[in-house]
């Protein structure tokens, strides 16, 4: 006669204490192995002998279960080094990174200071650095390259600059830059971005011929554009450069897709206002500075990261993530520069710099990367 389903719960929750006892006396073992390799000065890692203990396991299990049990001998196998690192006190470059931020921390995020962005006045980089310091004195880049050099030489303390946008998507181009540059993230911004089509004043909507603007606020209002016939389209580096343009423009039919304050700052009309698609239209901005700091209240962390070219890779540090309960905001993914179909990935993850649990994640990355970066723990201003 077959057992109820209660008999075979039963069964089941006996064997999961037993599996917990049993891993409890692994993690026994794993304090001895720590103790010895003390004493003899060995390594924590053994790959030889794990891709052996990972074969075994696989050999003596059917075919269908073969790759579970590979993942439960690794994560066992990881908690298990984990466990060996902390009782030999290492500690990896992540978590002193960690530590240097904490410890250059002082008092509150400033109010005043000299800074980069990208643009010209008007931009939306120059609103978000209004929004971030209440006095700032700015300085304009031709490119966001430009502002990454500014804070890595000691030009400017701080530069801001766009993330991602909720329409359109990530600025890949800041992204990539940040592979390339050294630099740390110190506060972000996230602002409603509202578009509106702007010409110089006796240009009506019907003598519009020509459209500038940014490629991302030209991509939120496509729909609008759309609507226009026999307008062309001109992608510039930002809205106020745009903007700029058709208030000194002898053609009488340029406008420019930009902000409000824009066309007070150009003496510009609004033809047509918040045309973007979509009302929550949101822009993130990126606060830089050369120096690793983490101010009061940072609850918010940002990572880079390279892992190996391999199945579970990736699976192996969300594991850590979730084994940890370490919500993530953000995963993006970027190519890596001269290596076919290999990949960085962005990290944004919720959690308070001073966590255990964060600065247990760092330490534990050595294992599971090929990579890291810890690009700061700061708090976003909405």
């Amino acid at each position: 006669m077959m057992d109820s389903l209660e008999e075979i719960r039963t069964r089941i929750d006996d064997i999961d204490h037993r599996m917990i006892e049993l891993m409890m006396e692994r993690m026994g073992c794993a304090e001895e192995v720590a103790a010895y390799k003390r004493a003899h000065a060995l390594p924590v890692m053994d790959r030889q002998r794990e891709r052996q203990l990972v074969a075994e396991a696989m050999a003596s299990v059917p075919d269908d279960l073969a790759s579970p049990t590979a993942a439960l001998m690794n994560l066992l196998m990881e908690t298990s080094r984990s466990r060996q690192r902390r009782l030999l006190g290492e500690r990896s470059r992540f978590r002193d990174e960690l530590g240097a931020s904490l410890a250059h921390a002082v008092g509150p995020f400033p109010t005043h200071a000299f800074v980069a962005t990208q643009g010209v006045e008007g931009a939306f980089q120059q609103m978000a650095c209004d929004r971030l310091f209440r006095h700032a004195t700015l300085s304009y880049f031709d490119s966001f390259e430009g502002v990454f050099q500014a804070v890595e030489e000691g030009y400017c303390d701080f530069g801001v600059l766009p993330l991602e946008n909720s329409t359109a998507g990530s600025v890949n181009k800041v992204y990539d830059l940040m592979m390339r540059h050294d630099f740390h993230i110190v506060r972000s911004c996230r602002m409603k971005i509202d578009h509106n089509l702007l010409a110089k004043p006796g240009c009506g909507l019907g003598d519009v011929t020509d459209i500038y603007s940014h490629e991302q606020a030209i991509n939120q209002c496509s729909s609008f554009l759309s609507g226009l016939r026999g307008v062309r389209v001109h992608v510039c580096e930002n809205t106020a450069i745009a903007s700029r343009m058709v208030a000194e423009s002898e053609r009488g039919g340029a406008a420019a897709l930009a902000s409000r304050p824009c066309a007070e700052l150009y003496g510009l009309d609004v033809l047509a206002r918040n045309v973007q698609d979509q009302g929550n239209n949101y822009t993130r901005f990126a606060c830089i500075s050369k120096e690793p700091l983490v101010y009061p209240g940072a609850d918010r962390s940002s990572l880079m990261l390279v892992v190996d070219h391999e199945p579970g890779a990736l699976y192996k540090v969300l594991g850590k993530l979730y084994a940890l309960d370490i919500n993530i905001i953000k995963l993006e993914s970027r190519p890596l520069p001269d290596r076919d179909f290999e990949f960085m990935f962005y990290f944004d993850v919720s959690c308070p710099a001073s966590s255990p649990d964060f600065a247990r994640l760092l330490e534990s990355l050595d294992e599971v990367c090929e990579d890291c970066r810890y690009l700061g723990s700061y708090v976003e201003v909405v």
